[in-house]
């Protein structure tokens, strides 16, 4: 009985330090979006700091990356870099509210538009004959 016992608690203490999984998931574009932003096609972008921001030496000439990160990512760079694969890489931060206000909503327009009507069937459109004609 004494063993019965332990393998519970045992199970008991094991559910309850499981991790709770959210499936929440976030992607550019939404508000709550952290990250690496293309800006090709885009007005340019409202920065934080004018110059960029770089951690590391650079070890090979890369383009500068536009990153949207928290406040206090950009306060302590040094620490947070490694999130972003950015650690020697020349960066610019770009604002909250231009992000909120120009690339966001465009972005969800141009990628809800194209989604919908460009290539939702990835390529399977050819009828009955495509593979035959492979």
């Amino acid at each position: 009985m004494k063993h019965v016992m332990t393998a519970a608690m045992l199970i008991a203490a094991s559910l309850t330090s499981l991790p709770s999984q959210a499936g929440v998931s976030i992607s550019v574009g939404e508000p709550g979006f952290y990250g690496q932003i293309d800006i090709g096609g885009y007005p340019p972008p409202q920065l934080i700091y004018p110059q960029p921001v770089v951690i590391q030496p650079a070890v090979a000439v890369m383009p500068p990356l536009y990153l949207r990160v928290p406040p206090g990512h950009i306060k302590q760079w040094g620490r947070y870099c490694g999130r972003y694969g950015a650690c020697g890489r020349k960066v610019y931060f770009v604002r909250d509210d231009w992000y909120n206000r120009v690339y966001a909503p465009r972005y969800r327009e141009y990628h809800h538009d194209h989604g919908r009507h460009e290539g939702w069937d990835h390529g399977r459109g050819h009828g009955d004959d495509w593979r035959r004609d492979r």
